[in-house]
């Protein structure tokens, strides 16, 4: 999937991914991947994207 065509399915504000659709507020991927930096999450802020890329 190119960097420029959006999946309308994963919504995503992280303009600092490289996996982010350049011109509209979606993922470009067809798949992330969810995990969490705790070992029993309790909060949203547990939670990460680990299909994130640095641009």
């Amino acid at each position: 999937m190119s960097k420029n065509t959006p999946n309308y399915n994963i919504r995503c504000c992280v303009t600092s991914c490289a996996n982010h659709c350049a011109q509209e507020e979606y993922c470009a991927l067809d798949c992330v991947c969810i995990g969490t930096h705790e070992a029993h999450p309790q909060m949203e802020e547990c939670t990460d994207c680990q299909s994130f890329i640095r641009k």
